[in-house]
This record gives C-alpha cells, structure tokens and sequence, in this order.
C-alpha cells in the first residue's frame, strides 16, 4: 500500500514525492511489463498498482484501515488483464496511475496556499503523464520551439562515420540560453528534466532523448554505436 514517511509539505517536497511514485509506476508499465503483467492474476483478489517514494512498485492489495493514510490507486486493475487487448490495459491502467499521482500530491498539498498549489501543478505538468509515456504520445506544448530538433548541450548523437559527439552549435550558444532553450527536454524513461552536468544520449529512429543510466549506455560505449536505437523503437521493430 502507499505510505508517506516524512509527511511532504513544501511543493518542492511534494513533488519529489509525486515523482519518485511516477518513475516507479512508469518503470512497473515500461521495463518491468512483463512482470508487472504475470503478477496481476485475475484469479486474485481485488490488486491495485502502487508507486513508492524509492522509485519502486508494488503490486498488492488496497489498505485495509479507513480511512487510508493516502488516497488508494485503481482497485481490481487484474480483472481486465485477459480481457483486453494488452496495450489498451497497460494504457488504461496508466490512466487511472496518473489520476492516483494526482490525488496523492493534492492531498498532501492540501494546505499550500493558492499560489503555492499553482507552482506545484505547473512543476507537474511539464513532466509527460504517465499515459502519455507508455502509449508513447509526445504531449503537446503550448508554444512549441522553432527549432524542434534541437537537442541538449553535452548530449551525444552520432555523426554519419559512426562517430559520437556532441551538438557543435549548442556547444557555442551562451550558458544562459541553453538552459533555457533545453529546460523542457524530459528523459523518454524517467521524464527527468535536462541536466547539462549528466550524459544524455539521442534515439536515431524517434529522435527522443535519454539519460545514459536510464537505458544503461555509457559514454564509453556510446562511441562505438553507429546508430542508436531506444528500448521502445528495438521493441517495436521486433514486432
């Protein structure tokens, strides 16, 4: 079940909890599926999907105390497993998950004040919502950037000799301005904002980006990768 130890209460505690419970439930629907899909039994009881504040999940039972400590996820999420198509159920699931996260970070917000509860919703909604990660969606900017092939300073793409290397136009932009122009670019995996201090590393195919610890490539041995494939494009390609 879902637990606050500390008992969040500043926005930027509150979102550190929102999103540590989010990379738990997108790790649950994305790189953990299939064993996220063998634990929800229809057979069982009624199983609901939680995302923890390590960044874990945990498939189990709803509290049992009333009320709960924290608002509960989506209860009986097993019974459509065999029923749908598996796609629709993940995304289904990832729907009700986005809801969830949403009522937790709420209730444990529900003291800010109004200017407070703005700024936290604003912080949450420039990360893509679960759903929008799992089905794969690009959410949709209010003003999108002209240049919307740009990429992060310091992130690693590979030349046509196979090369890797960094954005040489970005390199010589202004400190300020990169931060700014790349302050939206989020992890394909995690949604982690841009860190110019961390690698990141482009998908040729969807031209998405990701940390390197994410999909586990290193500077290293991005180097010797031709063309770089992200999980979800190898594992669409093997359909």
């Amino acid at each position: 079940m879902a637990s606050v130890s500390s008992g969040p209460r500043t926005v930027e505690e509150i979102f550190k909890d929102y999103s540590s419970r989010r990379a738990g439930i997108i790790r649950a629907l994305t790189y953990d599926v299939d064993e996220f899909y063998g634990l929800c039994d229809p057979e069982k009881e009624n199983l609901c999907l939680y995302g923890h504040t390590n960044e874990t999940w945990e498939v189990n039972l709803p509290a049992e105390e009333v009320p709960p400590e924290l608002p509960e996820p989506a209860l009986g999420i097993n019974f459509a497993r065999d029923g749908m198509n598996r796609r629709d159920w993940l995304s289904l699931i990832a729907v009700h998950s986005d809801c969830w996260l949403l009522s937790v970070a709420f209730y444990l917000g529900a003291r800010l004040n109004r200017n407070e509860r703005k700024r936290l919703f604003s912080m949450i909604n420039e990360l893509p919502t679960v759903f929008e990660v799992v089905t794969e969606r690009k959410p949709v900017k209010d003003k999108p950037n002209a240049d919307s092939g740009s990429k992060p300073r310091g992130s690693t793409k590979r030349s046509s000799d196979g090369q890797a290397k960094s954005n040489p136009r970005l390199a010589d932009e202004s400190f300020e301005e990169d931060e700014d122009e790349h302050s939206e670019t989020l992890c394909g995996t995690c949604g982690g904002n841009y860190n110019a201090d961390e690698f990141w590393i482009g998908c040729d195919i969807c031209e998405r980006w990701y940390h390197g610890k994410c999909v586990k490539i290193t500077p290293a041995k991005a180097e010797s990768i031709k063309q770089y494939k992200c999980p979800s494009c190898m594992k669409r390609g093997r359909q």
